[in-house]
């Protein structure tokens, strides 16, 4: 039982505030929300959880995210050219063992500061998805499939490159074979989807091998689309058409499809994709670092499209911390529009939560507090330096300091499906010392591989370093 807290159920059109709520939980699931005395008078538990001076909320959901990418992060920042310049040379070094341990070390901050559903979206993924049952974290996964020659580096994003049938046939098996071992298991904490990397990075032919399978096993698609100038010059290149234009083609345009960024989308391919319910992960502070823009969200929430946030890659946004990230939405957005009424804190809130449950096809079981859901529930307290002052009444002022005021440290609890992996501010189910340890020397060991291929001489960040501003 938690009780005696701000529960805020995301229920209903707000945030679905109970001043002194409690939430009661059996195994796995929420058997009753609401008022605590009420609460509190029809059930007993073998476990009460005192809530005074926190607020209770449903576990944040990270609608895209590339946790490996972690091992190097901070490593491709305030540069033009941030794939070829500065991602692709680190990690076409990085071993396994290296993208395992920035995994690991990317869920254990994410989950610390209240992500509870990771839509890990990445490679590879047989072995990263190991981190999330060890962690007990709940996992959306999807193998990245890539059909290209691996990049290491000196390749121009200008050229029009040929596929490699081999690796497409060992991504798509890679793939399946996720599905196969791992898809609703866990007690369903653990779930698939099918992960084309982007249209200019599949064959048609592999395209449609992943939209059939998809559809034969009932599987979502997460998707890049529209995500750089560079993907639509490349496929109009190969096909005389752009990405969504294919896609559409392709049968790929419907709920089953769950697209990142589609930052070079015009409005009527926006109006397409909601038109037949495809949702959107808004990575705000991914892209605004990479690209200095920022994704038509504003434009295709209008439209009726689904919309949640994500974090995407720590190369790009530095972290993977939803509170930054909601934060980051709506401060950029009131900029853009100069309008200081854009993008509420409510609404980027429930962009975290009940909307992201909602892009990915899972409102039924998580993204709120309600009787019959599971109980992915974080605690923060708000008796910090940050929270405080509390006023309830008659302006209450906890959401908008959930959304402007907190950094994510601030959360000491969390529950995923009703098992306690933080507590008093530290993880429960591994031992975060050791990871973080283990993410510091592999990063260094690809370093020095770095430094014996003579890459980093171009590369700008590493030309700062030698000058002294990095």
């Amino acid at each position: 039982m938690i009780h005696g807290g701000y529960v805020l159920t995301m229920e209903g059109p707000g945030s679905g505030m109970i001043p002194n709520g409690a939430v009661a939980i059996r195994g796995d699931s929420i058997v009753a929300v609401g008022p605590a005395p009420e609460i509190l008078k029809q059930y007993s538990a073998h476990r009460y959880v005192d809530a005074h001076d926190h607020a209770v909320l449903p576990g944040l959901i990270d609608c895209h995210i590339h946790t490996s990418n972690a091992i190097v992060r901070g490593g491709s920042q305030d540069i033009a050219k941030w794939m070829y310049s500065g991602v692709l040379p680190l990690l076409s070094l990085a071993e396994t063992e290296d993208l395992v341990a920035g995994s690991m070390l990317n869920i254990i901050e994410a989950v610390k500061k209240g992500t509870t559903t990771f839509c890990d979206y990445d490679f590879p993924m047989l072995e990263l998805i190991k981190n999330h049952i060890a962690a007990g974290t709940r996992v959306v996964a999807a193998e990245m499939i890539n059909g290209l020659p691996t990049v290491t580096y000196g390749v121009e994003d200008t050229a029009l490159r040929e596929f490699d049938t081999a690796r497409e046939n060992k991504k798509f098996s890679d793939a399946v074979r996720l599905v196969e071992k791992y898809h609703q298991t866990y007690n369903g904490r653990i779930t698939c989807m099918m992960g084309p990397q982007a249209s200019e990075m599949c064959s048609v032919p592999l395209l449609k091998e992943i939209r059939s399978y998809a559809e034969k096993m009932n599987l979502g698609i997460h998707m890049h689309v529209a995500q750089s100038p560079r993907e639509t010059r490349q496929v109009m290149q190969r096909y005389g058409k752009r990405p969504v234009e294919l896609l559409d083609e392709l049968g790929y345009l419907d709920r089953r499809l769950h697209t990142a960024h589609i930052t070079e989308t015009t409005a009527a391919e926006r109006a397409l994709l909601a038109e037949r319910g495809v949702s959107m992960a808004l990575c705000t502070g991914s892209i605004g670092i990479i690209n200095g823009e920022i994704p038509p969200a504003q434009d295709y929430m209008a439209l009726a499209g689904r919309v949640g946030l994500g974090t995407d890659q720590a190369p790009g946004n530095n972290c993977n911390n939803l509170f930054n990230e909601m934060k980051f939405t709506s401060i950029l957005h009131k900029v853009k529009n100069t309008d200081p009424t854009s993008f509420p804190a409510w609404k980027v809130l429930r962009m975290a939560t009940i909307e992201a449950a909602q892009c990915m096809g899972m409102e039924e079981s998580v993204g709120s507090l309600r009787a019959g859901k599971k109980a992915d529930v974080v605690l923060v307290a708000l008796d910090t330096p940050a929270m405080s002052p509390v006023l309830a009444w008659p302006v209450r002022n906890i959401v908008p300091n959930l959304v402007y005021s907190a950094s994510g440290s601030e959360v000491d609890t969390v529950l995923i499906d009703g098992a306690f992996v933080v507590e008093n501010g530290r993880m429960r189910t591994i031992d975060e010392d050791a990871e973080i340890k283990r993410a510091n020397r592999c990063a260094q060991l690809l370093c020095q591989r770095l430094e014996a291929t003579g890459w980093e001489k171009d590369m700008p960040l590493a030309g700062w370093t030698r000058e002294g501003y990095y």
